[in-house]
């Protein structure tokens, strides 16, 4: 995910505590790093000049300096954690882990890497590996953020459970808490909010970092499906062939039954087939998964208009409408959905006024 919607989730404790505690001299101010590689500067002067990037939040240049010192000194255990820093701070998590799993290699009681490790799978969503480095982070760790990966755990396990027994309510439910509990940055919840692409990359990096990755295989494997289903899904679409659309929508959600992305293309495939009902049930997953999802809802109240549920058409537009209050097609389309109520009832008004008159 974007670092900017969660600047310090991970990083708390660099912020709180410099690299190293250690600050750039007087004489050697931030700098560009190829000035740096030609004064051949010695890796920890090196480290102090992407200490300062990182502080300014210039995290790329920063992890160049971080590079730089590691392409002098590889066995260097803080270069290592700090470039998983600058990796975190840049949304490149699962590189960041490879460098934290180095730093540990060649310092196995590096606390703060640890820490950082914990930080980092418990936003992937692996809640026994978060516990695992919390507990071996000494100092670094306390008691709320293990009993945090604890609860992570727990509705990881429910989710597992859920699947097997093809329970997608609880599915649902146990996924928004596992998000909730810190698991923001997890391959799988890339995808649930329609980054295949992204949940692509990171795995296709992991890999390469580690091939014997079973967890970054097993997202990789699931991502080309999925972003294979849409990709086909979308040029039947555009073809007009909703039909065949829907079932390459369909063959995608057997690998992620609760992608809302997934469910809402087909919701519009069911709808070009009159299929509203349908496609309500579709769009009222994804909105469980995605509460925020505004295509979604634009798409079931639309259905809810073609199937003359006025009432329930109204509230979705009504949502629409604080988000988007200039969005000309919510407008509309609330207009209608009211007009259509309004003529509904005086209708029924009127039946009511015959037979008590006729009575």
């Amino acid at each position: 995910m974007p670092n900017g919607k969660y600047p310090n989730s991970v990083m708390e404790n660099v912020v709180e505590k410099p690299f190293e505690d250690q600050k750039p001299s007087a004489e050697q101010p931030g700098g560009s790093l190829c000035r740096a590689l030609s004064t051949r500067m010695d890796p920890e002067q090196l480290k102090i000049m992407g200490n300062e990037d990182y502080k300014n939040g210039n995290f790329a240049e920063a992890l160049a300096f971080y590079d730089a010192a590691i392409s002098i000194d590889p066995n260097k255990a803080s270069y290592r954690s700090n470039k998983s820093a600058a990796l975190t701070a840049l949304g490149r998590l699962l590189e960041a882990v490879f460098e934290c799993r180095e730093a540990i290699r060649i310092e196995p009681h590096y606390h703060r890497a640890h820490h950082r490790l914990a930080n980092l799978y418990l936003r992937l969503g692996d809640g026994e590996k978060a516990i695992y480095h919390y507990k071996h982070s000494g100092p670094e760790a306390d008691h709320v953020e293990i009993a945090k990966a604890k609860g992570l755990q727990v509705h990881l396990n429910k989710c597992t459970e859920a699947r097997r027994q093809r329970d997608w309510n609880t599915l649902i439910k146990e996924t928004q808490a596992a998000i909730s509990s810190g698991a923001d940055s997890a391959p799988p919840v890339d995808m649930a909010v329609g980054r295949f692409d992204d949940a692509l990359a990171a795995a296709q990096r992991a890999t390469r970092l580690d091939s014997n990755n079973k967890e970054a295989n097993m997202v990789m494997r699931k991502a080309r499906a999925v972003a294979a289903a849409r990709s086909t899904g979308n040029q039947l679409f555009k073809a007009a062939k909703f039909y065949e659309a829907s079932n390459a929508y369909g063959e995608g959600l057997e690998h992620d039954p609760y992608n809302p992305v997934l469910l809402c293309n087909r919701a519009a495939c069911r709808s070009k087939l009159g299929q509203h009902e349908k496609a309500v049930e579709d769009c009222n997953v994804a909105l469980n998964v995605r509460p925020n999802y505004s295509k979604a809802r634009l798409r079931r109240a639309d259905c809810y208009a073609k199937l003359e549920k006025w009432e329930a058409s109204i509230q979705d537009y009504e949502i629409l409408h604080k988000e988007a209050p200039d969005d000309e097609e919510v407008s509309e389309g609330l207009l209608e959905a009211k007009a259509q109520q309004h003529k509904k009832h005086r209708g029924r008004d009127m039946k009511n006024q015959m037979k008590h008159g006729a009575a």
